[in-house]
């Protein structure tokens, strides 16, 4: 059999680059790296040059405007990490404007909350500004909406921003600048027998367990978060990187065979909308099946009320739900036919017992095929 090949930043159609706090800001003089950003727009002007549609995913409000403010404590309120991104995204999008305009492109912002991703009509709305922007040749630069989300509603970490955006776009390629060259099957830090893995063909529970705690700072990412980003990535038909970003001009050394580690986009593709579901990061309930389920859904079956064996949360007609087997693993999402107080009647019996349980006819199913992503 022939290994698959390789992806080559040279070809791709539309690409997403994530770029975290550590590598945009000088932690000791609280400002903009300004000569690794003028690299970085010299490397998005030669992709732009090339044909290729380029948007950025950067990190960094919080981190320029921590010092002016006095915020130097390693941990903030939540209110403190607001006010700091209202003062930092001016100052964020003032430098990136100004790197991009030196080699002629224009800088647009958009701010971007988990809602604005969830909500399809919303999802539906930032995709289509977004695909006007790269017509119109802009260079969209996008952060989470840090000074409006809270805790419960917030991506948290720019990797799955990322993906989720690459997802939303299209993007054939999304590349993550991190302070580590790829994946390794242990943490190449303390543990000397650590290899790199170049090609990572399919996101297995082994490769997904390599990922590791968040490191310490101003970063909130971490080798987890690369993966979860990896799986929204790859679900969606994109090949994602991980590279070094912290050098000059990383996407031309990207392009000339930097040491990286690419994650292969899957196989099978879906349409837009299960691309929707299967990038969905706030699941609002879980529905737990029983093995003859399983092997339903497995077969490309609906999911049937009398599969279900157990309902968690609370949730809505509509809402995105996880389905998970015996052993809790995830094995779908999907959008349930019916909110958790009708799933809870009818779950576990035939879907001609529907009308008498509930009191009117529903769906036969529980979650229908065409709602239902398999993980």
């Amino acid at each position: 059999m022939t290994s698959p090949a390789l992806p080559e930043l040279k070809a791709a159609r539309r690409v997403v680059v994530k770029i975290g706090s550590a590598l945009v800001v000088d932690p000791e003089q609280a400002a903009p790296r300004t000569a690794w950003l003028d690299s970085v727009a010299r490397d998005i002007a030669a992709l732009r040059a090339n044909g290729t549609d380029v948007i950025v995913v950067s990190s960094g409000a919080i981190a320029l405007a921590r010092h002016s403010l006095g915020l130097t404590r390693p941990t903030l309120r939540l209110e403190e990490k607001q006010a700091a991104a209202s003062v930092g995204q001016i100052r964020l999008a003032q430098a990136w404007a100004d790197a991009l305009s030196t080699h002629g492109l224009v800088a647009a912002q958009l701010l971007l909350t988990p809602g604005d991703t969830e909500d399809r009509r919303r999802y539906l709305n930032a995709r289509a500004t977004l695909d006007t922007l790269l017509g119109l040749g802009c260079v969209p630069i996008i952060n989470e909406n840090d000074a409006i989300a809270t805790t419960e509603i917030r991506f948290g970490d720019n990797d799955r921003l990322a993906a989720r955006v690459a997802e939303m776009t299209g993007a054939d390629q999304l590349v993550l600048l991190s302070d580590i060259d790829g994946l390794y099957t242990a943490d190449p830090r303390t543990d000397p027998d650590a290899r790199h893995l170049p090609v990572i063909a399919a996101l297995t529970d082994e490769i997904e367990a390599m990922g590791g705690a968040p490191p310490p700072g101003y970063s909130s990412g971490g080798m987890r978060t690369k993966l979860m980003a990896a799986r929204i990535a790859t679900q969606a038909g994109c090949a994602m990187a991980i590279t070094i970003g912290k050098d000059m001009r990383p996407l031309a050394r990207l392009l000339d065979g930097a040491r990286c580690s690419w994650f292969l986009p899957a196989p099978d593709g879906r349409s837009a909308r299960k691309r929707w579901i299967a990038g969905g990061l706030t699941p609002a309930g879980r529905l737990g099946i029983d093995e003859g389920a399983c092997q339903a859904l497995a077969a490309g079956s609906s999911l049937l009320p009398a599969g279900v064996q157990t309902i968690t949360g609370t949730f809505d007609r509509g809402d995105l739900v996880l389905v998970t087997d015996r052993d809790g693993r995830e094995v779908a999402r999907g959008l349930s036919a019916y909110s958790a107080a009708d799933a809870r009647q009818i779950a576990g019996h035939r879907s001609d017992d529907i009308e008498g349980l509930l009191g009117w006819r529903g769906r036969d199913e529980m979650i229908h095929r065409d709602d239902l992503v398999l993980r």
